[in-house]
């Protein structure tokens, strides 16, 4: 442990500025900075020590150490830039780990990747939650939904606290408002923990009915297919929100892993068994949302795959004009996912061009580019034809640059 004394910390106020007075005079300003820096991080004054770099920062790169900076080389410009930046990590992560999680991130978001900073936002939500009745407790719950959700940097963790502490229906209302409009790559692992939940409610609540009925249960744990099969034939009971189900059954259109499929694939035949006065028509191709459903997600999983694609195929082709992108982006979707790209190619090019807003799948980046199915079918007239005929140049190009390119890879390195 160091028991050197510290001036500055261990000083009255005034002596403390004589020695920062002293310290300048005889060593200079970088010196002092480093000194009053050090006692800053000491007393764990985070603030005022990014104050303290910032002007450190000005200083080494030959500026005043206050007031606007003016125009400045850009080689000078990118120096103060780094030191200002590590000077954000360097107050942010502290600030973290005594968790105050507007005030790090305030930091952070700057100077850090976002994962990063999601590795330690999970424990300290564990933390928090356990004692969320407390003020401070519940302080930072807050403000880790906020950057979880609101900021985007761990969606999945701010469902989950959110379906914790408010329960399904704000959650699925907080997915929509915060993180359907990120990439799909970023809400999948939400949308997953969306789905896990409802399925976990539906399979505990079927459980318990049947426990109750006296009915024989299959072998614990059970898929909802199986349960259902034990509860007999007919419409099923209502183990879960209908909207709810059919909101989740939505959402998990992203999701491209296999445990999340079938979870949503369960759901689905659960849904498919509602009765009809009680379930609500979907927008096409899922009007019918439980059956629609299950086929989707079914076929991702090698179930009536060919009738899946004849469905949704029908469904593109016979879609009202006012029906939107949805019916034609969902089999181009589900072509890609079953590894039929020169299908998918053919209806992603069949797509009407003036459908008006982007489907949902298309605004988060759910579907393969049409130079990336060319280049999986090796369809590349087909697609220069249709870009030929549409008068898109750049797609045209795209096309002769991907060939090009995959055709040198594939000869390997030239000598």
């Amino acid at each position: 442990m160091n028991t050197t004394p510290d001036p500055l910390h261990d000083s009255p106020a005034p002596d403390r500025l004589d020695h920062l007075r002293r310290t300048c005079a005889d060593a200079g300003p970088e010196v002092m900075l480093d000194a009053l820096a050090a006692s800053l991080a000491e007393q764990r004054r985070w603030h005022a020590l990014f104050d303290a770099r910032l002007m450190q920062a000005r200083v080494a790169v030959g500026l005043s150490p206050v007031g606007s900076p003016g125009d400045i080389p850009a080689a000078v410009r990118d120096r103060f830039d780094e030191r200002s930046l590590a000077a954000c990590r360097e107050v942010g992560w502290p600030l973290l780990d005594e968790g105050q999680v507007a005030a790090a991130w305030m930091y952070l978001r700057a100077a850090t990747d976002p994962v990063e900073v999601s590795a330690k936002l999970e424990p300290l939500a564990l933390a928090a939650a356990a004692d969320e009745n407390d003020e401070e407790s519940s302080r930072k719950l807050q403000e880790i939904l906020g950057i979880a959700l609101w900021e985007g940097v761990d969606p999945a963790l701010g469902i989950s606290l959110v379906l914790r502490t408010q329960g399904t229906c704000n959650a699925i209302t907080t997915y929509e408002q915060a993180v359907s409009r990120l990439p799909a790559t970023r809400q999948r692992p939400a949308a997953g923990v969306l789905v896990a939940h409802l399925h976990a409610e539906v399979s505990a609540n079927l459980v318990r009915d049947l426990e109750h009925r006296g009915c024989s249960l299959p072998a614990l744990p059970a898929s909802i297919p199986a349960l259902l099969a034990a509860a007999g034939d007919g419409p099923a009971g209502l183990y879960a929100d209908v909207s709810h189900v059919q909101s989740v059954l939505r959402i998990a259109r992203l999701c491209d892993d296999e445990p999340t499929i079938r979870r949503a694939w369960e759901l689905a035949t659960y849904a498919s068994r509602l009765p009809a006065d009680v379930v609500y028509p979907g927008e096409p191709p899922f009007e019918n949302v439980g059956e629609a459903s299950r086929l989707f997600y079914g076929s991702q999983l090698g179930i009536d795959a060919d009738k899946a694609v004849r469905f949704f195929r029908t469904a593109a082709a016979t879609a009202e004009p006012g029906a939107g992108a949805l019916p034609c982006d969902t089999l181009v979707l589900l072509l890609t996912r079953l590894k039929r790209p020169a299908e998918a190619l053919h209806a992603a090019i069949a797509r009407p061009r003036d459908d008006g807003m982007p489907s949902p799948l298309q605004a988060a980046g759910a579907l393969p580019s049409l130079v990336d199915l060319a280049a999986e079918s090796g369809e590349w007239e087909l697609l220069r034809r249709a870009s030929s005929d549409r008068g898109d140049e750049i797609t045209f190009a795209a096309s002769l640059i991907a060939e090009y390119q995959k055709n040198q890879g594939n000869r390997g390195p030239q000598v």
